[in-house]
């Protein structure tokens, strides 16, 4: 009979998930962490940027989590740049990588130039990318101690060939861009009510937009009809 306060009998512990190899697609869910950083004269509202103490630049702490396949509910963290003082590269990065994502979310073929792709690569704020389903491809670097960790620095758009299948929707031909006819429209997008970032929880790490901020929260989740994504809900008090 095993005693509630006597541990030899556990079991030893394991060394953690193995990663997952490299180039692997996934679909997944980003969180953006709240950093607190706004900067009205560039657009970012919210609270949702960071500012690094150490070296002044402006980036989107994101969580991704695996939605569905062999390696679901595994998590990894990777940084979105919107600044760096060293030069623009950093935050060219970090829009090529968001412009991607939301082809990838909205099914929009990289090269299609139409007025209805424009639109759905276009944002009201970052809260539009908190929470944004998607594909990404794995990828594996060390962090600050030398171990290996999984991160995601590429998302996976419509082009690539097992795009429709992981993501369920029909295969559409490449966009014309500005000659011949441009791929399906790009649905219209309803943007959700803009709203400041909170980092209030409910018993977990997780981000969760409130009405006011310092404020207790509880979650839950409902699904979306017809588009198979999870939309989620709050209860604020």
């Amino acid at each position: 009979m095993t005693v509630w306060n006597d541990f030899n009998d556990a079991d030893a512990q394991q060394s953690g998930f193995d990663l997952i190899p490299k180039g692997t697609v996934v679909p997944v869910r980003m969180t953006l962490k709240p950093g607190g950083y706004d900067d009205p004269s560039q657009g970012w509202g919210g609270g949702y940027a960071t500012e690094s103490f150490e070296t002044g630049s402006i980036y989107l702490a994101a969580e991704f989590v695996v939605t569905a396949g062999d390696h679901a509910k595994r998590k990894m963290w990777s940084n979105i740049g919107l600044h760096s003082k060293k030069g623009p590269t950093w935050g060219q990065m970090g829009r090529s990588f968001i412009r991607a994502a939301l082809n990838s979310a909205r099914n929009v073929h990289p090269q299609d130039n139409s007025p209805q792709a424009s639109s759905a690569r276009r944002i009201q704020g970052f809260h539009e990318l908190d929470g944004l389903e998607f594909l990404a491809r794995v990828d594996i670097e060390k962090d600050g101690k030398g171990q290996d960790r999984n991160v995601v620095k590429v998302a996976v758009e419509p082009d690539h060939p097992d795009y429709a299948k992981l993501m369920g929707v029909p295969t559409k031909a490449s966009g014309g861009g500005t000659s011949g006819a441009p791929a399906q429209a790009a649905p219209a997008y309803q943007a959700p009510t803009p709203q400041r970032a909170s980092t209030c929880t409910a018993g977990f790490q997780n981000l969760v937009t409130c009405a006011l901020p310092q404020v207790r929260c509880m979650r839950g989740d409902t699904a979306m009809g017809g588009h198979g994504l999870l939309a989620r809900f709050y209860k604020c008090r």
